[in-house]
């Protein structure tokens, strides 16, 4: 049984904190005078109680004049010292932390930016958001607040245990009943923070997913009358944190419960050592009440100590996990040739794909040739493998087996960041950022681009008619995700930044579906220019949109099972023409012609 526990200080644990101290070096100028204040409060207590022996034996029994006049002054002075302390030592380590915490999140935010997109799909986006908001704040608590209280509390018992043995040896013996018990307690405690602290971890991931996806999908949730279910979801997952906080609490109750009673104990058994017969007669009062003062002044920060442990071990939890994140390897990168701008030759050569921790083949021997400046439309049913043949492109997965060759070498010897810059993507699920219209149509790498261009692109995506109405035109605030504009708005925006990017490879998945018949005759007027020597690649529903394409290749499980212009397919009669009929009700307009 106790194999399955873990150890409290382990090796993985010390490389972890270790690396977790290591954001603090950078900060060392600050420690150390952070350090010297911390250092400030522990003295001056126990100034404060060396100054009880003559307080009580000289100045109150003896009447000295010497010390009635210097006391109260060497009490202001040691009070204002441990202020000044206390002051450096707060703002110190709060600066530090907040500093730390800082980097941790930009260091796991970094990290999402450059994983690959299968990890995005392998957990909640609740999960990876909590990372940001709660973990890293716990790791921070372990690495600075942790830190300082192990700090000025171990000082606090080394001062008070120095007054108690320059006072009386002989009265210190009574500490030994403490020492063991206090060292039992903070390790039992320690194992089980650890183990609690890794729960909760995942719990305030849950939370955060339910929440964001109660709040995104606020429109279903009512339509569908979902309060109830996504309240007792909620109630649920936050059960589960309110028990496992709990526990933590009973933990820090019961531990402080028991430093108190191992006290009692010990100033239980400081009475009765000095009040032995033989004991009695040669200790003054000053030198009893200045052990005892000590040893009463180093209770709560024993207590302390034992809550510090936990802190981090529940800290050194919160790190591994992030620290997991930030040495998962980055997205696979071997290409070694830039690709300035590509012709557009484009083909797939026995491509197939299957996702991680899934046996299901997504695509089984994908062969097709799209010829430079040509539209090549993916139609089928839905899972048909439409989405994940064109995810390939900007290598969002990668190949389980063939290749795909671009100009006439394979792909993957590509730098990354050059492949994806010769590919402009139009997605049905449009993407706006929390910024004016300017910067979500020049964004990223486009943003040098001038406002004549932006301005240009708009038009060309005839957004510029709802744009001029908006207060501040094209620097007009879209809101979070484009949520002051409407469906057909937001889609216009993302064809504009497609324009604007002229990227030789074009990628449009149901770029339309959003828009009403007005809006979706113009952007067609306008993608039909867009597509004018660029190679495209159009994955539609709708069959009457892709008509006109070079070539069709109609996908069914994963495979290509026809291929044609529109005429040639409708000829074979075949998939391609019963999806056609489908879609345009043709038996029955027959009917209704005879």
């Amino acid at each position: 049984m106790s194999s399955s526990k873990p150890a409290v200080w382990d090796a993985k644990t010390w490389q972890v904190y270790k690396r977790l101290l290591g954001y603090t070096r950078r900060y060392w100028v600050v420690g150390l005078i952070t350090m010297i204040g911390m250092a400030a409060d522990p003295a001056g207590l126990a100034a404060f109680t060396k100054l009880l022996r003559p307080m009580i034996d000289q100045l109150f029994a003896k009447k000295d004049p010497y010390l009635i006049f210097w006391m109260p002054i060497w009490i202001i002075g040691i009070f204002v010292v441990r202020g000044i302390g206390t002051f450096v030592s707060n703002y110190g380590i709060a600066y530090i932390g907040r500093n730390i915490v800082q980097t941790i999140q930009r260091d796991v935010f970094a990290a999402y930016l450059r994983l690959p997109a299968a990890f995005f799909g392998g957990e909640p986006s609740g999960q990876q958001i909590s990372r940001i908001t709660y973990t890293s704040e716990q790791v921070a608590s372990a690495s600075t607040d942790a830190l300082k209280a192990a700090v000025v509390e171990g000082l606090m018992v080394i001062a008070m245990l120095y007054v108690m043995l320059s006072n009386s040896a002989y009265l210190t013996l009574a500490l030994l009943l403490m020492v063991p018990a206090v060292a039992l307690i903070a390790t039992v405690v320690s194992r089980r923070y650890r183990v609690i602290s890794r729960r909760i971890q995942g719990t305030m991931g849950s939370v955060t997913s339910a929440v964001e996806e109660s709040v995104n999908a606020h429109r279903e949730v009512r339509i569908y009358g979902g309060q109830r279910r996504e309240a007792g979801r909620f109630d649920d997952v936050t059960h589960r944190t309110r028990r496992l906080n709990l526990k933590i609490a009973a933990t820090n109750a019961m531990s402080s419960s028991a430093i108190q009673d191992v006290g009692a104990f010990a100033l239980a058994a400081l009475v009765w050592l000095g009040t032995r017969p033989s004991v009695i007669d040669n200790i003054t009062p000053g030198v009893f009440f200045s052990v005892l003062t000590a040893m009463g002044a180093m209770l709560p920060s024993l207590k302390r100590l034992t809550n510090v442990q936990a802190n981090i071990q529940r800290g050194v939890s919160a790190a591994e996990d992030l620290f997991e994140i930030m040495d998962l390897p980055s997205e696979v990168d071997g290409g070694n040739r830039v690709l300035e701008r590509a012709r557009g030759d484009l083909r797939f050569e026995s491509v197939r794909l299957s996702y991680p921790r899934s046996d299901f083949e997504a695509l089984r021997g994908i062969d097709l040739h799209c010829a430079p400046g040509t539209v090549t439309a993916l139609v089928g049913r839905s899972g048909s493998g439409k989405s994940s043949l064109a995810s390939l492109l900007p290598r969002f997965n990668e190949l389980t087996a063939g290749r795909i060759v671009l100009d006439g070498e394979d792909y993957t010897s590509y730098t990354l960041a050059s492949l994806r810059r010769q590919i402009a993507w139009v997605g049905q699920s449009v993407v706006l950022f929390d910024g004016t219209v300017a910067e979500n149509i020049a964004y990223g790498e486009l943003s040098d681009a001038s406002e004549d261009a932006i301005i240009a692109a708009a038009e060309a995506a005839n957004a510029m008619e709802f744009i001029r109405n908006m207060p501040d035109g094209i620097h007009s605030h879209v809101g979070e995700d484009g949520n002051l504009l409407s469906g057909g708005q937001r889609q216009r925006i993302a064809i504009a930044r497609a324009i604007l990017k002229n990227a030789p490879i074009l990628v449009l998945d149901e770029a339309t579906s959003a828009l009403d018949t007005e809006s979706e005759r113009l952007i067609q007027q306008a993608l039909q220019k867009l597509m004018q020597n660029r190679t495209t690649l159009v994955i539609a529903h709708r069959l009457s949109t892709i008509e006109h394409a070079d070539q069709i290749a109609v996908m069914d499980q994963g495979c290509i099972v026809e291929r044609g212009t529109h005429a040639e397919l409708m000829d074979m009669d075949g998939y391609y023409a019963m999806l056609h009929r489908m879609q345009f009700n043709e038996p029955l307009q027959s009917g209704a012609d005879d």
